[in-house]
């Protein structure tokens, strides 16, 4: 174990070689002090141990959590309607970020895009909404070029149907 300037934050590196010094003991009292610190993670941690190997079904997770959310927006005032749109969006993009993976990004945009399609009819009338929904599609277009053919044409679909 080294000592360290505590002015200075560590790069990835550092903690990594310091975390090579561990025992699995330390390692796991250092991941449950991370998950008590901060909510994010905790859902990561979340992510990592129960979810990352059945990829679906935190899709299917997300995706219920993304309709509910969409059920529960206010539409009382187009700016509510704007601030509850970006929240889902936060929120999609944070779970994207624990998965990792360009498949379960397009899959999730493009659920996203639908659900602001059907959600929100005036997209038309706010100039911020319409320009949000254009960006998550060459979002999703430009995620699509990693993929598998297969999945490409699948999501090509989706897309086509989401720009009509």
């Amino acid at each position: 174990m080294h000592t360290f300037d505590c002015m200075r934050t560590a790069t990835v590196k550092e903690i990594k070689d310091e975390l090579s010094y561990c025992s699995t003991r330390q390692l796991t009292d250092l991941c449950l002090h991370l998950a008590r610190f901060k909510k994010e993670n905790k859902e990561l941690l979340t992510y990592l141990l129960f979810n990352a190997n059945n990829e679906m079904t935190y899709i299917q997770s997300v995706k219920a959590e993304m309709n509910s959310e969409f059920e529960g927006i206010n539409h009382s005032s187009l700016y509510y309607v704007k601030k509850s749109v970006r929240k889902v969006l936060r929120n999609t993009k944070k779970y994207i970020r624990y998965s990792k993976k360009k498949a379960t990004e397009v899959e999730l945009l493009l659920h996203y895009c639908a659900l602001l399609k059907t959600h929100v009819p005036d997209l038309k009338r706010s100039n911020q909404l319409h320009n949000l929904y254009q960006r998550q599609l060459q979002l999703i277009k430009k995620s699509m070029t990693g993929l598998h053919e297969d999945l490409q044409y699948d999501f090509e679909k989706e897309l086509e149907n989401l720009k009509e």
